[in-house]
């Protein structure tokens, strides 16, 4: 018995002892693992660094050259034209941009309102129909209690000897007609939870714009980017501010301070005219149908033209005489209009 016990008790042992290098084995490649992990992130987040340090570099050139671009005399009121150029094009973006978001809501509420009236008038004629077979079915009811107390009263009226040999009969009937109103009960209780289902309908969400909505809306951010295009094209300042967006400071050689400063005062007036001038709802909606009947798309599905098809300026007087130019504004993205337009 000795000897057994120490054979398998040596087993066991064996046993335990590969268990344990099984577990220091997994264990070791577990690590080897997570160390091949942490030396990727390491790897990465040293490319973050020397990818950081390039651009502190590089906006430190940057500042670097404005800073002596400010201390020439003859370049500093350059540099004011400049980033002022930049400031007409971001407010402009910036008032294409709310334009064409009010529109996408204005658009989205619409076409969901006329959804919720749809959804609304189906509700009610089904509630209507339903709210009609309950009338209908609780009429049948009625009819089958008045039966049933007929039946009834039948029966106590019979005789002894009449109700002994018709009692069955009379019983049988009865039955039927109890039956018949259990069933009824119990459609009439589905029907309410119809009715109750359709009245607690949750109405439906936004589902956003189709594409058809979406073009007539781009047709107009098209037709407004156009718009602020006209208005400072007269002194050239829609490209001279696109220009000042593509291109770095000390770039551009306004002229002398006195050429400067009157862009400056030529800069503001049109800003200050722009905010002014808001009556122009009719003029962008005939432009917006102009840029349509031109306008194509490569499939379908697109909302954004074909920006070769629609690089036609419409310049609409008050009168409604329209002038024609070239002028690509979605090609030559001007007011960043590619983010704008809706997709």
């Amino acid at each position: 018995m000795s000897s057994l016990t120490a054979i398998f008790g040596a087993t066991a042992d064996k046993s335990q002892d590969s268990d344990k290098m099984m577990n220091l084995y997994c264990n070791r490649a577990e690590l080897k693992k997570e160390f091949a992990g942490m030396r990727k992130e390491q790897f990465k987040l040293q490319d973050r660094i020397k990818q950081q340090e390039g651009a502190t570099a590089r906006l430190q050139q940057k500042l670097d050259h404005l800073e002596q671009l400010l201390i020439d005399p003859a370049w500093t009121r350059n540099v004011v034209v400049f980033y002022q150029l930049r400031g007409l094009a971001l407010r402009c973006q910036r008032k294409l941009a709310k334009f064409a978001e009010q529109l996408k809501q204005q658009r989205e509420q619409r076409q969901h309102n006329s959804l919720l009236v749809q959804w609304n008038e189906q509700r009610t004629r089904e509630s209507w129909d339903v709210e009609k077979e309950i009338d209908e079915h609780r009429e049948f009811i009625q009819q089958l209690q008045d039966q049933l107390q007929s039946e009834q009263q039948r029966l106590l009226s019979m005789s002894g000897f009449l109700k002994f040999f018709r009692r069955r009969s009379v019983t049988a009937v009865l039955d039927k007609v109890a039956a018949r109103i259990d069933e009824a009960a119990q459609n009439d209780l589905a029907l309410n939870l119809k009715l109750n289902e359709i009245k607690n309908r949750r109405p439906p969400e936004n589902q956003g714009l189709d594409v058809s909505t979406k073009r007539s809306v781009n047709f107009m951010i098209l037709s407004f980017a156009q718009q602020l295009l006209l208005h400072f094209a007269d002194d050239d300042l829609a490209a001279m501010a696109k220009e000042a967006g593509e291109k770095s400071v000390g770039a551009i050689n306004y002229g002398s301070p006195r050429e400067c400063d009157q862009l400056l005062t030529r800069i503001q007036k049109r800003l200050d005219a722009m905010e002014q001038n808001t009556d122009f709802a009719a003029i962008l909606q005939s432009r917006a149908k102009s840029i349509a009947e031109v306008a194509q798309f490569r499939t379908n599905t697109d909302t954004v033209p074909i920006a070769g098809t629609v690089t036609t300026l419409f310049d609409i007087g008050k009168d409604g005489a329209v002038r024609k130019s070239d002028n690509n504004i979605l090609g030559e993205n001007y007011w960043g209009i590619a983010k704008i337009l809706s997709r």
